[in-house]
């Protein structure tokens, strides 16, 4: 699963056309496609082999081994994140025109000195809250000019990212908990990224036409449902037991280093923080399981968990759609053609709607 995963992870919206607000594939027709199924189950037979050996006489070898490994950063994992997440404001300072992703362009030149000046708050522990607040402000600006639901693909990193600045220079209970949010919220944005490939599969029938190596031979409706349950579940992975999550945080760094080969400097940089903090997870020598450790000792627990995951995921995705467009979604004029894709390379959010999707910045915004 992770191999089919490796050639589909980019990002769809900083490659092809788009509109966040057209009407989504329904759920019934996801739930019928057999692919979609055979996924989850290849995916719970590896969750299930790799806790077997975790509770066997292997598992304190293989976690010697990783450890011993992973020692010499995980001595200074915090001096790590912290000059990732600063580099990662660095690069994209010096690409210009964005907001905080390829997709999420602005016309206001202040906005890369504001991420400069994230980035230099981050190499001072009493300044790095500050920094954290710098990166909740380029969201709040980007969802100026942006849908608010396009704008969730990164709340959950952004706001991970901004507990981790805040929480690291604490001297009190609540530093002990900086990488499990900083995990947390790259797992929630994992899970609700993946399911773009069945709200909107043919959002990807542009990059399998120009790049048709992506789908390894597979024909384009059997790679797209198989590639996003590969990415759901292993951002569920890192929710999960500490070999689990250290070999699903492995998996996926295999995963987004390989895309840059094919999708080049963009998605280098676009990816490059997801990447950073994957390295950490898979450093990470703390085993304790966080929430609910009980019940994640239990092989039964994981259908279940997915299971809860996939319906929790899927109902706030598909509801949340529709209480910002309706049932109908995007609503262009009346002689319009109805579209999931966009028609201006300059504003990717398509023709303007009658409700206000895919308008351009006004002369003002972000100035």
């Amino acid at each position: 699963m992770a191999l089919i995963a490796t050639t589909a992870e980019a990002h769809v919206k900083w490659f092809a056309p788009y509109i966040v607000g057209a009407p989504l594939q329904p759920v019934e027709t996801v739930l019928r496609d057999i692919w979609f199924w055979v996924a989850i189950v290849l995916v719970l037979v590896c969750f299930a082999a790799a806790r077997a050996i975790e509770t066997s006489r292997f598992g304190p070898l293989i976690f010697e081994a990783l450890d011993r490994f992973t020692s010499p950063l995980w001595s200074r994992i915090d001096d790590y994140v912290r000059v990732v997440i600063g580099s990662f404001f660095v690069a994209i300072f010096a690409t210009g025109g964005v907001y905080l992703t390829p997709d999420l362009k602005t016309p206001a030149e202040w906005v890369s000195w504001l991420q400069l000046l994230i980035a230099a708050l981050i190499f001072s522990r009493r300044t790095m809250p500050f920094a954290g607040l710098g990166i909740v402000a380029l969201w709040l600006l980007a969802a100026r000019d942006y849908d608010l639901f396009h704008l969730f693909d990164y709340l959950a990193l952004g706001l991970g990212v901004t507990a981790y600045l805040i929480i690291e220079p604490m001297k009190d209970d609540w530093r002990v908990h900086r990488f499990e949010v900083l995990r947390w919220g790259l797992a929630i944005a994992l899970m609700w990224s993946s399911l773009e490939k069945f709200a909107y599969p043919e959002w990807f029938y542009p990059l399998v036409v120009e790049k048709p190596f992506l789908t390894m031979g597979m024909p384009r409706d059997v790679f797209i449902p198989m590639a996003g349950i590969a990415e759901f579940t292993m951002g569920f992975g890192l929710l999960w037991t500490a070999l689990i999550r250290r070999l699903s945080a492995m998996a996926m760094i295999v995963i987004f280093t390989s895309a840059v080969l094919p999708f080049g400097r963009i998605d280098l940089i676009g990816h490059g923080l997801i990447t950073a903090i994957l390295v950490a997870v898979a450093c990470d020598q703390n085993r304790a399981d966080g929430l609910l450790p009980g019940l994640k000792q239990k092989l039964s627990a994981i259908p279940a968990g997915l299971a809860v995951a996939i319906v929790v995921f899927m109902s706030g995705y598909w509801g949340l759609h529709l209480a910002f467009y309706g049932a109908r979604g995007f609503s262009g004029p009346v002689a319009a053609e109805k579209t999931t894709h966009s028609h201006s390379v300059e504003y990717p959010h398509g023709p303007q709607s009658d409700i206000g999707i895919g308008a351009p910045p006004t002369r003002g915004q972000g100035e």
